[in-house]
């Protein structure tokens, strides 16, 4: 019987979107055609390469209002926000401009007797595993650069999201991308672990929970897949006393409710000097009391509700368990707020790392503020953590924020910003974030394996 995928809206419990699952058999035969099809499509010039995908990028922004009110719908994502071009065609963009210096032959010798030289090879075909709260965004960091390097690029897509794949083949295929070098696969879990085990893959790249990452290299182990995860986050920001203090509470209050939430490199924790403590929180709550949470198509909303009511279901669990250990919660709870996916942004104070909410990824719009006394005791606190994505400080001082950043355990350091993905910097976190490196030289020495020439001349 064929398993079908459901997409759930969030706006009000309907099936918005529903499709048939790949068979094992079918599933195969389409990674095989990827990879006949992945010859030919390496062959080609780069520049070429590079053209098409520019040209696939271009199509889907132009998909435009259609693709906005699809993600409302899928995802809850207010319309007034406008879709994830900008940020889809500046990382394609970084990753075209830059692949001809980072692909270029490493020359070693260039002699009468010998030529030595690194190049760097596709892998094959990849798969790409991609989430649903920033659908475009985070397929594109991996399907750009792939298809440039030369592989062929299977995309799984979320089921919450899941006409974005379909959406981004159809215009890939439009603009001269053979379908068989980029195909959007509809798989259940099981299949995508059985076509891994099967060591069809010569790479994957997998955005998600800790648990699918873990089931990602339990399905790998043995057969030397290289597999790339970008999982849980509990990113902090940490506000010091020199800080610019609208500055920080605009930023990392927007960077913890954004997108209700979800967001990979959210602000999920905030620790502010004693000194600007006060202050902050009275500037928070003023921010959030601002949101209008409501139906995403409105174009009054500013906060939709989450992606599925499970989610919403996890982030009142851990409001509820902080409360009762005694936190301070200062938004009271939205007409709006259905004890389902519409939920109501909160921040919360008097909170400890005895709680879960300032311990598990929460996911959603809530973040815990807590007073801090130094950047000792701040750094002490945010390394408290399983995860490791990102972490944003705040301060005038370069020098500090970099003496302080080599002592976080994260993947990036920010200063005076946060919840941003620089295409020109690696993507990458440690601990239980996951391992592997996206965008930048780095996601194109990720997606491609060196291979060394050693020739030795023929000399009369």
């Amino acid at each position: 019987m064929t398993k079908i995928l459901k997409c759930i809206s969030p706006i009000d419990g309907s099936v918005y979107a529903e499709r048939p699952c790949l068979s094992m058999q079918e599933a195969t035969d389409a990674v095989a055609r990827a990879k006949t099809a992945q010859k030919e499509w390496a062959a080609r010039p780069l520049k070429q390469r590079i053209e098409l995908v520019m040209a696939g990028v271009a199509r889907v922004g132009e998909m435009g209002d259609e693709v906005v009110t699809e993600l409302a719908h899928m995802m809850g994502r207010p319309t007034r926000y406008g879709g994830e071009f900008g940020g889809f065609n500046e990382r394609a963009s970084h990753m075209a401009k830059i692949a001809e210096d980072t692909l270029e032959p490493i020359l070693v010798e260039e002699s009468d007797t010998f030529k030595r030289v690194i190049k760097r090879e596709p892998h094959g075909v990849v798969l790409v595993v991609a989430p649903w709260n920033y659908p475009y965004m985070t397929a594109i960091n991996t399907v750009a650069p792939a298809l440039i390097a030369g592989n062929a690029v299977v995309l799984k897509h979320a089921t919450q999201t899941l006409l974005v794949g379909e959406r981004m083949a159809q215009a890939f295929h439009e603009v001269g991308i053979p379908a068989d070098v980029f195909q959007n696969a509809f798989l259940d879990h099981g299949t995508t672990s059985d076509l891994i085990a099967a060591n069809l893959f010569g790479f994957v790249n997998f955005t998600g929970s800790v648990g699918g990452g873990k089931a990602m290299e339990i399905a790998a182990a043995g057969t030397f897949t290289g597999v790339g995860t970008e999982l849980g986050g509990k990113d902090p920001g940490y506000v010091m006393e020199d800080a610019d203090l609208d500055a920080a509470v605009d930023t990392l209050i927007d960077g913890a409710m954004f997108n209700a939430g979800q967001c990979c490199c959210g602000i999920e924790r905030i620790y502010v000097h004693e000194s600007l403590y006060d202050q902050f929180v009275a500037k928070a709550v003023d921010i959030v009391n601002g949101y209008k949470l409501g139906n995403p198509l409105d174009a009054e909303t500013t906060m939709g509700p989450m992606a599925n009511v499970r989610f919403a279901s996890e982030v009142r669990a851990q409001i509820d368990e902080a409360l009762a250990a005694g936190a301070v919660a200062h938004i009271e709870t939205a007409a709006e707020d259905d004890g389902g996916a519409y939920l109501t942004p909160q921040i919360l104070t008097n909170v400890t790392h005895d709680m879960r909410v300032m311990r598990d990824e929460s996911f959603g719009p809530v973040v815990g503020i807590m007073k801090v006394s130094s950047d000792q005791e701040a750094v002490a606190l945010m390394n408290d953590s399983e995860f490791g994505l990102t972490a944003s400080l705040w301060t005038q001082n370069v020098e500090r924020a970099e003496a302080l950043g080599a002592q976080i355990e994260t993947g990036t350091v920010f200063m005076n910003r946060a919840d941003y993905l620089d295409p020109g910097l690696c993507w990458t976190g440690c601990k239980n974030t996951g391992r592997g490196g996206a965008l930048s030289v780095i996601g194109y020495h990720n997606l491609t394996h060196p291979k060394s020439y050693h020739l030795k001349k023929v000399t009369s």
